[in-house]
């Protein structure tokens, strides 16, 4: 396993993770957004998650369940496999880009407010993401590399959303290779991310990644023998395995931060913490979701 000492600049770990907090909710809103729905149910997609499994999976093509599978991790296959590739028969991946930039518009300014969206910082905040964004490579980085292919779009508004997209499919695609190393499949890494109450409620997980019951406490069982999982919760064991998959994702992250130094990095992390404030303002993520808020 990477620790979090051995990228080789040096890089404090803790200034990756804080980026990623600070930019991801300006993608992630998207997905809890009424616009979301609405547009892709316009579409002829049912809402929830056959829009939301279309949404991510359309830059890479028509793929099969297979590969929205793989590529999404912690869903349960019979999940993907009632959405897909049938989702392609109700609307052509083009049709879906092309309403996902809408639904990305709409929600943020919605949230956001048209003074914001209009601001100096929204700009800045693009120009930085763009420029952190050249330095990311697609190899072994399949969702990424889908979304990588998409042109980057003109307005400020969208540059941020599309930055702040490849940067956290790009993260995504390398916390799943973490994940791999620590030996935990999709069900158990949503297990024992759920008990770190750092992500979904536990409601929230089991309502949206499609595992039944009996699978859920199969492998929970499994993850008690690893010496994991308790009563309890997370053992220290567990606890020490979440953080050292979390350093290794940040390891794994670290160059568009790298590129940008850390002067440019705190500004992009100032840009991005203030925005989300406003998305959590609106009511963008519901605490009946995550753990803790965002």
């Amino acid at each position: 396993m990477v620790s979090a000492d051995q990228h080789p600049s040096g890089l404090d770990p803790a200034v990756v993770a804080r980026a990623h907090r600070a930019v991801e909710p300006l993608h992630a809103q998207m997905y809890f957004a009424p616009e979301h729905d609405e547009r892709f149910s316009a579409l002829g997609l049912r809402a929830g998650r056959m829009s939301y499994f279309a949404g991510r999976a359309a830059p890479m093509g028509a793929v099969g369940a297979g590969v929205v599978t793989a590529t999404f991790y912690n869903f349960s296959p019979s999940l993907v496999v009632h959405m897909v590739p049938r989702v392609w028969t109700l609307a052509s991946p083009e049709q879906v880009i092309a309403t996902r930039w809408d639904v990305a518009r709409a929600s943020l300014t919605r949230l956001l407010g048209e003074e914001a969206v209009g601001s100096p910082e929204m700009t800045e905040l693009a120009g930085l993401l763009r420029e952190a964004c050249a330095v990311l490579s697609p190899e072994g980085r399949p969702l990424y590399a889908g979304h990588a292919d998409l042109p980057w779009p003109a307005e400020p508004l969208l540059q941020v959303w599309h930055g702040a997209t490849l940067l956290r499919e790009h993260r995504g695609d390398g916390h799943i290779a973490a994940l791999l190393h620590a030996d935990l499949n999709g069900l158990e890494a949503l297990i024992t991310h759920t008990a770190t109450g750092r992500g979904f409620t536990l409601p929230a997980a089991k309502a949206t990644r499609g595992w039944s019951e009996a699978e859920w406490a199969a492998e929970s069982a499994a993850l008690v023998e690893r010496g994991l999982l308790d009563d309890a919760g997370l053992t220290a064991e567990g606890e020490d395995l979440r953080a050292r998959i979390e350093a290794e994702t940040d390891v794994l992250s670290a160059d568009p931060w790298l590129l940008l130094g850390p002067e440019r990095t705190a500004r992009v992390t100032e840009l991005g913490k203030g925005f989300a404030r406003r998305l959590v303002a609106g009511g963008a993520f519901s605490a009946e979701v995550f753990a803790g808020g965002r």
